[in-house]
């Protein structure tokens, strides 16, 4: 049925059972597994398939860290740091790198597998616009089985006095500026403003990052914030200025002022990295009566409240701003539309995590006061990164804990947090001794092999059984 506020002059109605709004990894994954599962899906995207990680976020970033890190390693080398010299990166050879990762921001790459599922894209600006139905210019889908909402976020702009009218960098212009400011401000001391302050200081930016908390990354171990505080300061050379609140912006002829902690700090670029907010405000929900200046409250299948027919996947429901997280959830959601039951058990568990600093900090779970503020009995199992053989000739002298948190009585694993060089690949079997509710104990049955760095885990399983016997 459709409704008379649809019913515009020359609109064409289009019919599907599943519309996706927002062709992101969260929208891709929902439009892509209804499409398998014999749906007709309509996916709607007002930008580039595909979303902000592939083009703005994760994927740039890491092409803008990666060249510093190999550097930094080289240079820990004996036979490779006699070759370098005071050798810098060649920032425009960094920055065609970083093009081709992002493809020039086009997406015609992303379309074979949308047209393979026989996926119909529609390129636009899409709004809900009654119950089951999307409006995309002209056109009105209208969704028999299911709308899913994928629009993901935007960076969000804090009240500070003079920032609206400064020239600032968000995210989208932190990763794909194509030349080196000669200074850098960055706003935010999470895990965007702490990979972009690394990036930016490895290409020759003088860099300084403002952070309102005591320590930058607080959301996880102290001990973390505490690694990669030092590493910025000491290897990277950044300015950080944690505790310090910014009080105003203020624009200048060849850059921007930020006043904070009684001093004037000049800069030629602002990067503002103080956290998302959904793209769910101009998206039609009052249409059907939802509140969209807030991320989208759902169910365990990821259902809009009160909307049976209305999911919400990804950044747009607030939950756990990450694409793994994302493509999860629509995961999740078409299984349900499917008719099974998942049981959703990720989500419960605390997302994985990484900051690809260096140190990297990777975390799944709960940190130690996450658990004891849960109620849990929690305890914790420290050990140095660096306490393998393998460490001996990767990451050779970079800082890092590994740390188990351990609920008793039944001793299972709950939460870990592993910081170093390049640990963010030791995070999948954190998660799956977590997702597999596996004791310590058990642990010591998996052998590692020597000498590789995964016999950190042999490490966590010493500590644990030394911790037992001194009782």
């Amino acid at each position: 049925m459709v409704h008379h506020h649809c019913t515009v002059v020359r609109v064409s109605i289009h019919e599907f059972e599943v519309v996706v709004l927002g062709a992101g990894p969260a929208g891709e994954v929902f439009a892509g597994l209804s499409a398998d599962a014999g749906f007709k899906t309509a996916l709607v995207e007002q930008h580039l398939v595909a979303g902000e990680c592939s083009y703005y976020a994760c994927m740039p970033s890491k092409a803008l860290l990666r060249p510093g890190e190999v550097l930094d390693e080289a240079r820990r080398m004996a036979g490779v740091s006699q070759l370098l010299g005071g050798a810098g990166l060649d920032a425009d050879a960094v920055f065609a790198r970083r093009d081709e990762v992002i493809h020039n921001l086009d997406d015609s790459s992303q379309l074979p597998w949308i047209e393979e599922r026989g996926i119909e894209l529609f390129r636009g600006y899409g709004t809900i616009c009654g119950e089951r139905e999307v409006r995309v210019g002209d056109d009105v889908l209208v969704a028999d089985r299911a709308v899913a909402i994928a629009t993901g976020s935007s960076a969000s702009m804090p009240p500070i006095p003079g920032i609206a009218e400064a020239p600032i960098w968000n995210n989208r212009q932190g990763t794909t500026a194509e030349e080196v400011p000669k200074s850098l401000l960055i706003l935010g001391g999470g895990p965007v403003g702490c990979e972009l302050a690394q990036a930016w200081a490895s290409l020759g930016s003088e860099v300084t990052l403002f952070e309102p908390e005591d320590r930058v990354l607080s959301h996880e171990e102290p001990f973390a914030g505490d690694q990669v505080d030092r590493a910025l300061r000491e290897r990277h050379g950044v300015n950080l200025l944690t505790g310090t609140a910014v009080d105003s912006v203020t624009s200048t002829e060849d850059g921007v002022t930020v006043s904070a902690g009684g001093d004037d700090h000049k800069g030629e670029k602002l990067l503002v990295a103080t956290g998302r907010h959904p793209r769910t405000d101009r998206i039609g929900l009052e249409s059907i009566g939802v509140d969209g200046d807030r991320p989208l409250e759902t169910d365990d299948a990821y259902r809009v409240k009160g909307h049976d027919w209305l999911y919400a996947v990804g950044d747009a429901n607030g939950r756990a701003l990450l694409t793994h997280m994302g493509k999860y959830q629509a995961w999740v959601g078409v299984q349900h539309l499917l008719g099974h039951e998942p049981s959703n058990r990720a989500e419960p568990i605390g997302p994985p995590r990484v900051t690809f600093t260096n140190p990297q900090v990777a975390a799944v779970g709960q940190t130690l006061a996450q658990a004891t503020d849960a109620g849990l009995d929690a305890v914790a199992i420290d050990v140095s990164s660096d306490s393998t053989a393998g460490a001996s000739f990767v990451g050779k002298g970079v800082e890092g804990t590994c740390r188990l948190v351990v609920s008793r009585p039944e001793n299972l694993i709950v939460g870990a947090t592993f910081t170093g060089f390049e640990v963010a690949e030791w995070l999948q079997a954190a998660t799956i001794a977590i997702v597999g509710k596996l004791p310590v104990e058990e642990l010591r049955h998996a052998v590692a092999p020597f000498p590789t760095r995964s016999e950190i885990w042999l490490r966590l399983s010493e500590k644990w059984e030394a911790g037992q016997r001194a009782g």
